[in-house]
């Protein structure tokens, strides 16, 4: 099996920032061969503070991920929170992700998995490896396309994630296609007074970490000035720093 990819920004900040990330994942995918997937939320309903910036919405945002596919011909991915929200989703992107707090919302994961597109279950920080066997027999059986696992670390006190490897192994055991979040698993969640903080540095050795525990996939947020992102500021990755990356992970 092939390594899957998927990279883009945290949020849909703007159409200039979706055109700058595409063009530089379209660039990367002609020089190594890859086919990374596309991805940016519409909206980020789980913010830490009711100030935090949370995207363009729905109808504008799945209108500019439709604008990235057009312009550069890429595969898309973006996350739900309702069960409403899967239908006209699903007539944008290719997979449509589960976020992590939400993967044992059964109505979410059913209403995802009746598309027939494929759906990410990010595993949620409360739960093992091996719990994921329950909301992957939910998508199952309610007909995705594919189905593939994440891993984003588990909660480890207050404002700290820990990860845990072996998770990779045991969810391999439940789906053919498990990936690793390489910027989320870095985040320290409301840590940074009234919003995420995190620790970027420590991505590659997340990713190549997950690599030598047989994760097929990886995941990873990235900005042309992450500083400055408006969301998930301090875990994703500088744009730049993507290929080589990508590279040493082939």
């Amino acid at each position: 099996m092939s390594l899957k990819f998927i990279a883009g920004p945290c949020v849909i900040e703007s159409a200039e920032l979706l055109d700058t990330v595409a063009e530089k994942l379209t660039a990367i995918n002609r020089t190594l061969g890859t086919e990374i997937i596309f991805k940016a939320s519409f909206d980020k309903a789980n913010r830490t503070s009711v100030l935090s910036f949370r995207g363009p919405g729905l109808e504008k945002g799945l209108q500019m991920l439709a604008d990235v596919r057009a312009k550069w011909g890429l595969r898309l991915l973006t996350d739900i929170h309702e069960s409403w929200q899967a239908v006209p989703v699903g007539e944008v992107v290719d997979v449509i992700q589960i976020p992590a707090f939400l993967c044992r919302q059964t109505d979410l994961l059913v209403a995802a998995a009746k598309t027939g597109k494929t759906v990410n279950i990010k595993k949620a920080q409360f739960l093992s490896g091996a719990d994921m066997l329950y909301p992957y027999e939910k998508a199952r059986e309610a007909g995705a396309g594919e189905i593939w696992l994440t891993e984003r670390g588990n909660s480890f006190g207050y404002n700290n994630l820990v990860v845990d490897f072996r998770n990779i192994p045991d969810m391999l055991k439940i789906a053919p296609t498990v990936i690793m979040d390489c910027t989320h698993s870095v985040q320290r969640p409301g840590a940074a007074g009234g919003k995420t903080g995190g620790n970027r540095e420590f991505v590659p050795a997340m990713a190549r970490a997950a690599g030598a525990f047989g994760a097929n996939g990886f995941f990873f947020e990235v900005h042309p000035d992450p500083d400055r992102g408006l969301s998930d500021a301090a875990n994703m990755l500088p744009l730049n720093e993507l290929e080589p990356l990508i590279k040493s992970l082939l």
